[in-house]
């Protein structure tokens, strides 16, 4: 066993330490999925998600059912590690996984 000191990344969480505190990023993450799925130069929003909302059938774009369980799953990683509010909004698109369109 070796000591190589304090971690700084693990399993793709960076560590950033600040006086006592501990802060927790997945930026670089979040980035490389936007890139992946072709929203890195979308502009962000804050759009608080309606849970009395129903959810329409797709008439956009075709997404094909792999991609869609890709992002899904992408997403449920991201939210398990550092945006745990948004357990609830990808939870109710995970059930479209089947049939996304």
């Amino acid at each position: 066993m070796k000591d190589m000191g304090e971690a700084s990344v693990i399993l793709g969480v960076k560590i950033i330490r600040k006086g006592d505190s501990i802060l927790l990023s997945q930026e670089k993450y979040t980035e490389k999925l936007l890139k992946k799925f072709g929203h890195y130069d979308f502009k962000s929003v804050n759009t608080p998600y309606n849970a009395n909302s129903k959810l329409k059938k797709n008439r956009g774009e075709y997404i094909s059912q792999t991609q869609y369980a890709q992002i899904i799953g992408s997403l449920l990683h991201l939210m398990s590690f550092s945006i745990p509010n948004n357990v609830y909004t990808v939870g109710r698109l995970s059930r479209y996984t089947q049939c996304p369109s």
